[in-house]
């Protein structure tokens, strides 16, 4: 359901029938959209990638956060996991084929932020 936007009397907007359920946007941000998961998504469009490489390809992010993100990029069933039975035993990560229509968004993405004029990274908070 959409959200109906009106004026009131003073001219300020309101929303009226409000959404209950995320619209797409939200709903794309809640798979692709939380910190390093679309870097994760990225580093991983050429192929296979074990953790370890992943991890060194992906600066400033922690082994524990990438975990995490690797954990809910299999669960919405964007990526695959591969333990290898090498010694030591390594996994190794691969994007899937629904994972690889996200790449499209992703690729605009970068294509809009190379675009823009330089100006200082505004940290997220």
């Amino acid at each position: 359901m959409r959200a109906h936007v009106e004026q009131d009397e003073a001219g300020r907007r309101q929303a009226r029938d409000a959404c209950f359920e995320p619209c797409a946007i939200e709903r794309g941000m809640r798979i692709i959209g939380g910190k390093w998961t679309g870097s994760i998504l990225w580093h991983l469009k050429d192929g296979p990638v074990r953790f370890n490489d992943l991890a060194r390809m992906i600066g400033g992010a922690s082994k524990k956060m990438i975990t995490e993100r690797l954990r809910h990029l299999e669960a919405q069933g964007l990526i695959s996991r591969e333990v290898l039975e090498t010694s030591p035993v390594s996994v190794q990560y691969e994007v899937t084929d629904l994972g690889r229509t996200a790449l499209d968004c992703l690729d605009a993405l970068r294509a809009w932020s190379e675009s823009l004029p330089d100006r200082p990274a505004v940290p997220s908070r």
